[in-house]
């Protein structure tokens, strides 16, 4: 009697480890991006600016295309820990597919990773550039920030020499902040809005935002600056415009104002000051 025997399966797709692993990289994947997502946005809280909507989007899409990847590499991680295990010197039979002896998927890795890395540097250029062009808004209120170990110092246009250790700005007024620091270097952040930048001793650099939301959100130094960063923090108040402008008006005229009226057409990387 002649015994049949199934024949071997040459499409490495078809193949039950294969469909194991893809099937596990399937579920990860939607796992690692929705978790992944969620996560990140509830984390970094409601967002105060529009600024601040577009960081949490940024991720978000971040997260989700690059969670293919993570979702591969963990397939790979449990199948290897979970699977059978193999004694002794040679190879097990079914490593004759193994990615690392295929040049087909060697190149679709490092095509897939190529791509995946350009779409994130694009996109994030695109959201800097768009951030960077709120600078050159004429109709925003300029502000000039001074950091120095370990307080923030906030003087105000066209106020007749108002400075304030608390950040007091008009809803859904464009702002842009010219930051400079008195001695070491620091790091300006308002994290509800979602803009940061380095605040460096004799450079002015700048950044913008349209607080979009009343309410009082926290200020941060971003930077190890010395014994005490950790306690440079501080408060914004986002007021309506009748509310600032009664703020303002009853300060009084401190005379120690370092209000510079920056070009707005100037580098937003920083330049010199006057």
């Amino acid at each position: 009697m002649t015994s049949l025997q199934t024949p071997p399966t040459n499409s490495w797709w078809k193949k039950q480890d294969i469909k194991r692993l893809l099937l596990l990289t399937v579920i990860f994947s939607v796992a690692i991006g929705y978790f992944g997502s969620t996560v990140q946005a509830w984390a970094m809280g409601t967002p105060a600016s529009e600024s601040m909507q577009n960081v949490i989007n940024l991720i978000t899409m971040f997260t989700w295309v690059s969670a293919p990847v993570a979702g591969f590499v963990a397939a790979i991680a449990v199948s290897a820990l979970l699977g059978k295990h193999h004694y002794g010197d040679n190879p097990p039979p079914e490593a004759d597919h193994a990615i690392s002896n295929s040049p087909r998927g060697n190149a679709a890795w490092i095509v897939v990773s190529a791509l995946l890395c350009l779409f994130a540097l694009v996109a994030g250029l695109v959201a800097l550039q768009d951030q960077n062009s709120q600078i050159l808004n004429s109709n925003a209120m300029r502000i000039s920030v001074t950091g120095q170990q370990w307080v923030w110092n906030f003087d105000y246009p066209n106020s007749k020499g108002v400075r304030s250790s608390v950040l007091h700005l008009p809803v859904d007024q464009p702002v842009v902040f010219n930051v400079t620091s008195k001695d070491v270097k620091h790091s300006f952040w308002i994290v509800q809005m979602g803009i940061k930048v380095d605040a460096n001793p004799g450079v002015i650099t700048q950044t913008a935002v349209t607080p979009n939301t009343i309410g009082t959100f926290d200020i941060r130094c971003a930077e190890l600056c010395g014994l005490l960063h950790a306690y440079m923090q501080n408060k914004v108040i986002v007021e309506s415009r009748a509310d600032y402008e009664a703020w303002l008006a009853s300060q009084p005229d401190t005379s120690q104002t370092t209000w510079v009226d920056k070009n707005p057409k100037a580098d937003s990387q920083g330049g010199k000051t006057a």
